[in-house]
């Protein structure tokens, strides 16, 4: 996943700044551009105190340059208008994207508090530009001269032009003085809502974690993860014992290897008890961001919050996105339940009379899948080390098919001591940018996985790329290995996939730099680059025994390729159930929304089983009360966004396997027709340049094992219209 940068996009903020702001001290470390290689930000001398001051300086700054633009008393150009926004603000963007960085892979109570005071400044300083009269005057003036005939624009430059009017009109330009009041206080108040869920969350998580004292009770957990739990008790103050850290999603990866059922059930009851009461209870926030985002949806016109973020996504209607879930639930919930019988056997050949619980599900599917695969993520873990599988699959993947090298920049440091910087190099030895890596969890990193953008390419200011990527593996003790599992190898191609879109990025304005497409296209790259993880040269490549360094043996290469559908029906069925919450939430009016957080459970039942998604033994991927996507990440409304990328994803991986797979040609017209382009056109007519047609959903239902039953008498409307109804809606 790749979040936004919360609050982007800098404005004029009236009183709720004053000129002294504008000062900033010339040795704070943000007063001057970085002469560090690419940009790179100085994390020797960056310190929590100068975040706030250079933030205020640099929205003082941009206040002042984006005044200049609107009172400008020439004819607005292209050069006057368009880029001139294109250039403003450049000390708040360099010190906002460390900032929000920080905050997410490492934070503290000082950030914390921090960001609690600039988030709201920084929504009414976004509202102030959008919301000026004069500056979208001269937007419409550029684009009425340009609809006329006075000029031409070049592609990226009209593209530019449609989507800055289409930003200020979203932004509520166009309402009555009254109405655009009450929409500053709507927006001052979600961000700071976003910022308090997003930190309860994460407390809830670290405080959530189990603590083990009987040895006995972690029969089954690998060594290399034992190590790492002892570890983290230590790290947390407990003289004795294991700590079971929790990652983000409600299924806790310990869940698939721990034989004690009793261990296994109070990790699942930690994990889905996130949030729900206590000190750090989310739900009346979740309930108010949902509530606030209703309103404000409703003042622009829309009768949902679900409908304003599909409006300008891919999709292009609430209804369009309903369609797609509904339609792959029931294929995907009959999938999950014949997936659950040979579980319930198994289950009762150990417990005569129990039944399938959340918390036996991954158990006894690894059990099914030794048996009859004869392969377990237990036996593979040794195999997966983390520095080979980074050197040898993902770096690989991408010398494979785009000509690019890594040198590890041991000169270079990055914003915590974990974090490791390379220079990337393009296929002709000159510089491309640096990849920061930011692997293993901590307790100041929110949970997830992630990709963030510390310099965007540009061209027009002369700036190449500076990415980050964020997981969060379990950290072994010093000196042992590292070691994955499957799912984990999975993420990091996916994330590095993000990295790639930004990395690749040949663009003029930053505004269109790499990631900044629409939510749910952005997944789709990130997720095109999982097919690597899966190309059996790249799979022999990493998969190294960690201390023999003997390859993965060929027949457990076979069986895991083989196996690669199993469980698709658990896995489809808990995401869908996700989205659908999403959904759910998010197509309430204002006035529907539960006030009571005790109403927040119930809700999610009652919205599950209308979907026809509550198997009791598949819960949601993510609860309401620790959804960090949606109500603090930048997801609301819009986690369907996978499913929807990955329609575009699975027609992709055909066309490399006709184009000829991992090699150099292909990659580079991926590169040069998709990736290259980031948001400098309509995204849907880069994908149709690519694949020279309208995407098609069949790959994707065949990928899930969904096709038969998707194509039932009854079963809906076939495939082509799911991708094309998005890019009527963005034309």
């Amino acid at each position: 996943m790749t979040p936004p940068l919360t609050p982007a996009a800098p404005e004029n903020m009236g009183e709720d700044l004053c000129m002294s702001d504008a000062h900033l001290d010339a040795d704070n470390p943000f007063a001057a551009p970085s002469t560090l290689p690419y940009g790179l930000p100085d994390y020797t001398r960056i310190r929590s105190e100068h975040y706030r001051p250079a933030l205020l300086a640099g929205m003082a700054e941009h206040r002042a340059q984006v005044e200049a633009i609107s009172a400008d008393p020439a004819e607005p150009s292209v050069e006057n208008t368009l880029e001139a926004l294109e250039r403003s603000g450049r000390l708040l963007q360099r010190a906002a994207v460390a900032f929000f960085n920080q905050t997410s892979a490492d934070g503290t109570p000082e950030l914390d508090a921090v960001e609690e005071e600039i988030a709201p400044l920084l929504a009414a300083h976004q509202d102030a530009i959008r919301l000026d009269a004069r500056l979208f005057a001269r937007l419409e003036s550029l684009h009425s001269r340009a609809q006329a005939g006075e000029f031409e624009l070049a592609p990226d430059t009209a593209w530019l032009l449609h989507r800055t009017r289409t930003q200020f009109e979203r932004a509520g330009v166009r309402l009555d003085e009254a109405a655009q009041a009450r929409l500053r206080e709507l927006n001052g108040r979600i961000t700071t809502l976003e910022t308090v869920f997003g930190r309860e969350v994460l407390a809830a998580t670290n405080d959530a974690a189990v603590l083990v004292t009987d040895e006995d009770e972690l029969d089954g957990l690998p060594d290399d993860a034992r190590d790492a739990a002892a570890r983290a008790a230590r790290e947390r103050g407990h003289d004795e014992g294991w700590l079971l850290e929790l990652q983000l999603p409600t299924g806790q990866p310990q869940l698939a290897v721990l034989t004690d059922r009793s261990t296994r059930e109070r990790l699942f009851r930690a994990s889905v008890g996130r949030g729900l009461g206590g000190a750090h209870d989310t739900r009346a926030t979740l309930l108010e961001l949902a509530r606030l985002r209703a309103e404000r949806a409703s003042l622009l016109g829309y009768p949902h919050h679900a409908a304003f973020i599909a409006a300008d996504a891919t999709a292009g209607s609430a209804e369009a996105v309903e369609e797609i879930l509904t339609r792959l639930a029931p294929a995907a919930v009959a999938n999950a339940r014949a997936e659950a019988a040979p579980l319930q056997a198994l289950l009762e050949q150990d417990e005569p009379g129990a039944t399938l619980e959340p918390w036996d599900w991954a158990f006894y599917a690894e059990r099914v899948r030794a048996h009859e695969r004869a392969l377990d993520d237990a036996s593979m873990r040794p195999y997966l080390e983390l520095d080979r599988v980074l050197a040898d699959g993902v770096l690989h993947a991408a010398n494979a098919l785009y000509g690019l090298t890594f040198a590890e920049r041991h000169d270079l440091v990055g914003y915590h001591p974990d974090v490791r910087v390379f220079e990337v190099f393009d296929a002709d030895g000159s510089g491309l940018g640096l990849f920061l890596a930011d692997y293993w969890t901590r307790e100041s990193k929110r949970g997830g996985a992630w990709m963030n953008n510390l310099v965007d390419q540009s061209t027009l200011l002369g700036e190449a790329p500076v990415v980050v990527n964020n997981l969060n593996i379990r950290k072994p003790p010093d000196g042992k290995p590292t070691l994955l599992a499957w799912d984990e190898v999975i993420t990091m191609f996916h994330e590095f996939g993000h990295a790639l879109h930004g990395l690749l990025s040949a663009v003029r304005y930053p505004s269109q730099s790499g990631t900044e497409v629409p939510r749910d296209f952005v997944e789709y790259p990130s997720q095109v680059n999982e097919i690597w993880a899966w190309e059996p040269n790249v799979v022999r490549a990493f998969a190294l025994h960690h201390d023999s360094g003997e390859p993965m043996p060929v027949e457990w290469v076979r069986t895991l390729l083989a196996g690669r559908q199993d469980g698709e029906g658990f896995r489809t069925t808990e995401y869908l159930a996700a989205a659908l919450l999403d959904q759910a939430w998010y197509r309430l009016g204002p006035d529907e929304v539960p006030t009571d957080p005790e109403q927040v459970e119930p809700f999610e039942l009652a919205a599950l089983a209308a979907a026809g998604v509550d198997l009791a033994s598949v819960p949601p991927r993510y609860r309401s009360a620790y959804f960090n996507h949606v109500f603090s990440g930048g997801y609301s409304a819009g986690y369907y966004s996978y499913i929807w990328s990955e329609v575009l994803d699975a027609d992709t991986v055909e066309w490399f396997r006709e184009s000829g797979g991992l090699r150099r040609e292909v990659g580079d017209a991926f590169r040069t027709r998709l990736l290259g382009r980031g948001g400098s056109v309509d995204p849907m007519e880069a994908c149709r340049d690519l694949l020279g047609r309208d995407p098609r959903i069949e790959p994707l239902l065949a990928r899930r094992g969904l096709l038969a039953a998707a194509q039932a008498p009854g079963a809906g409307s076939g495939a082509g219209s799911v991708a094309g109804s998005g890019a009527g809606a963005e034309r």
